[in-house]
């Protein structure tokens, strides 16, 4: 991977999975967080304005009243991710605060990116907030979210986001270390694929699995994220989120991920 792809980007968007912000227990893994948090500090440090896409409200909602894990009825699960988006919000104020850094919640639907007034105000308070040295944090409303409105992954939902605040570079922190040519999990010849410039010929030839247990979206997701901002020739990164200081060593050149670069870039 070409390690002046993050150095390069000054405007960035930072999708973290379910899996990677939660611990086995589905608890708020703490650990993860504040190592994340850490990473986007430096990052701003060196002048770069951030975005977090983050997942995580629903899995939160369930470790905060240990019931309702199984109760698959939409009241229930909108109901979860209302309890859950308060801890997720409150465990990244408290860390940021500690670093000095303000966040903002901001909570949408497709919906909100069909309309184009709705698409500027979006835009325009996503500027407003960076311009301001605060950390806008994007989730999807699922508290209010029908399949009419709803984006359904959160890789969508950062894909949208960077096409609409014009971000350099979009980067998904998964519970893999990019994407393989088959499974890892069943294949021990299993290669991961550095680079990306063909998304579809890449779609026609791996083995797409099953998707996590805690998330949405699997890899099938991530490729059409990948098209989608490709399109606009907005490159993506896909790492291991787990990885201690993951961003910061893919940036050195010391990790490696799966790098979807747009064609003729």
């Amino acid at each position: 991977m070409d390690d002046r792809i993050i150095r390069n980007a000054n405007k960035i968007v930072i999708k973290v999975g379910s899996s990677t912000l939660t611990s086995k227990d589905g608890t708020i893994d703490k650990d993860f967080l504040e190592n994340f948090i850490l990473q986007v500090k430096t990052l701003m440090e060196q002048g770069k304005k951030i975005i977090i896409v983050s997942s995580g409200a629903r899995i939160a909602g369930v470790a905060t009243l240990g019931k309702w894990s199984r109760q698959q009825d939409i009241h229930y699960k909108q109901a979860l991710c209302s309890i859950g988006q308060v801890e997720l919000m409150d465990s990244y104020r408290r860390i940021f605060n500690k670093h000095g850094i303000h966040v903002g919640q901001i909570l949408l639907t497709k919906e909100d990116f069909d309309h184009s007034e709705r698409t500027l105000n979006i835009r325009n308070t996503l500027f407003t907030l960076i311009d301001e040295g605060v950390v806008p944090i994007v989730n999807e409303n699922d508290t209010i979210s029908v399949d009419e409105i709803k984006i359904g992954d959160n890789d969508m939902l950062a894909a949208y986001t960077t096409v609409v605040w014009g971000g350099e570079l979009l980067t998904i922190l998964s519970d893999i270390e990019g994407i393989y040519n088959c499974n890892p999990s069943e294949n021990e010849d299993a290669c991961l694929i550095d680079v990306v410039e063909d998304v579809d010929k890449l779609e026609d030839e791996i083995s797409i699995g099953e998707t996590s247990s805690f998330g949405t979206g699997g890899i099938k997701t991530k490729l059409k994220a990948a098209k989608m901002v490709n399109a606009y020739g907005i490159p993506m990164i896909v790492a291991h989120g787990k990885t201690k200081d993951i961003i910061t060593q893919i940036s050195a050149g010391e990790k490696k991920g799966t790098l979807f670069l747009p064609r003729n870039a």
